[in-house]
């Protein structure tokens, strides 16, 4: 059974590093939000750097989810000092799980604040693609999946929650479908 890939990108309106009370409230609240979700029905991992680093990315050794990538529009900092990003790269069991636990809870609540802590960007901030079961997604997967839906709009290859794809690549609407 196919595994849902999401992959999520922001940017920061302060770098990771700021000591600022924003910043600090971003940390405190992902800290929080990863707990959680961690535990969520449907939710079967995520990547996580080798050796845990605030700020740290573009160094990190993530293992089997691959070499950190950015999409190119990203232009800000890529040091630990610098660095004014946020971003996830997760498997799901299937959309609903991962639709519940993106938009309920404390997820949720983060959600309301994003625009305190995130830069309008214009470009997508969230990916799914589909990917066979034992298959681990690496950073590149998501960063082209992303800019694709940013040039091209949903198609099975890459989509988001409000217009989503089966396995099969048929488009979902209707009952069992994720509300949009």
């Amino acid at each position: 059974m196919p595994h849902l890939a999401l992959y999520t990108f922001g940017v920061l309106k302060t770098p990771l590093a700021d000591p600022g009370p924003l910043t600090r409230e971003f940390y405190d609240i992902g800290e929080a939000v990863y707990r959680k979700i961690g535990r969520h029905p449907g939710y079967l991992g995520h990547a996580e750097p080798a050796e845990r680093g605030r700020g740290v990315f573009f160094e990190a050794d993530w293992g089997d989810w691959g070499e950190f990538a950015v999409p190119t529009w990203y232009t800000k900092g890529r040091t630990a000092e610098t660095t004014a990003l946020a971003t996830t790269l997760s498997l799901w069991t299937g959309l609903r799980p991962a639709f519940d636990a993106v938009y309920t809870g404390l997820h949720r609540e983060a959600l309301n604040r994003r625009y305190d802590w995130f830069e309008r960007t214009g470009h997508p901030a969230h990916v799914f693609w589909w990917v066979p079961e034992g298959v681990t997604p690496t950073w590149q997967d998501g960063v082209s999946r992303l800019e694709h839906l940013g040039e091209h709009d949903s198609a099975p290859h890459a989509f988001t929650f409000h217009r989503p794809f089966a396995p099969n690549a048929t488009p979902l609407r209707g009952e069992g479908s994720v509300p949009g």
